[in-house]
């Protein structure tokens, strides 16, 4: 699948899925300006010849705009932006707090309103907008209602504004993965099977695909991307 000429702002982009996101457009060919609210990757080299911008927060709209400003700038214009910016919180309303549903609305579903609408002004007819939903906001279990709450809103958000976009032939889709396997999830579920989760690599194919002519007729898509879970 070729991104060749593509220029790609990625979110969320020092993180592990991130980084495999940043890995595959590169390979496919694109440009990429890679975002974080960390300050610096803590591995730069896996970032190749990403333009890395850190110590963004991506929910503040000056800070998401003018971060997808710099991008567009170093990139030479914006094809398409995937917003992977997000976080996970386990927590039962009886035992936590309702901060944690604003926290996780903050950062899994406004990082993605902001950094959408700053990108609007930059992407050309055609363009692209992948979002991060999750498996589990199809039906959401004890523990993670603050969590499936937010990823609901990603995929209501991805929905409303592909019809939004349609006119402009930009397309707006959402992955749903289950279980990614990261470092971090293997350590908070050590007894679990591992190779019935998702490899951050799987899902970074299917977000080039998304991101690649191929896919210009589908739009409004929320793809489960569930390995074996």
């Amino acid at each position: 699948m070729s991104l060749a000429g593509k220029r790609v702002a990625i979110t969320g982009a020092f993180g592990s899925l991130g980084t495999a996101v940043v890995q595959a457009a590169l390979a496919a060919g694109a440009k990429v300006a890679a975002i974080d609210r960390a300050d610096a990757a803590r591995d730069p080299a896996s970032l190749g010849a990403a333009h890395a911008i850190g110590g963004v927060d991506l929910a503040d709209t000056a800070q998401a705009k003018a971060a997808i400003d710099q991008a567009a700038q170093a990139l030479g214009g914006l094809d398409a932006l995937v917003n992977i910016a997000g976080t996970f919180r386990f927590e039962t309303l009886a035992d936590g707090s309702p901060d944690t549903w604003d926290f996780l609305y903050r950062v899994n579903l406004r990082t993605a309103v902001a950094a959408s609408k700053a990108a609007l002004a930059h992407l050309p007819d055609g363009g692209r907008i992948v979002n991060i939903g999750a498996a589990s906001a199809l039906k959401a279990g004890a523990g993670v209602g603050a969590y499936t709450a937010s990823k609901s809103g990603v995929m209501r958000f991805t929905e409303s504004l592909a019809e939004e976009l349609k006119p402009r032939g930009i397309t707006v889709n959402a992955v749903l993965p289950s279980i990614i396997d990261t470092a971090p999830n293997r350590k908070d579920m050590p007894k679990a099977d591992f190779a019935k989760w998702v490899k951050p690599a799987q899902l970074a194919d299917v977000i080039v695909f998304l991101l690649s002519d191929q896919s210009a007729p589908v739009t409004g898509a929320l793809i489960p991307v569930v390995g074996r879970v």
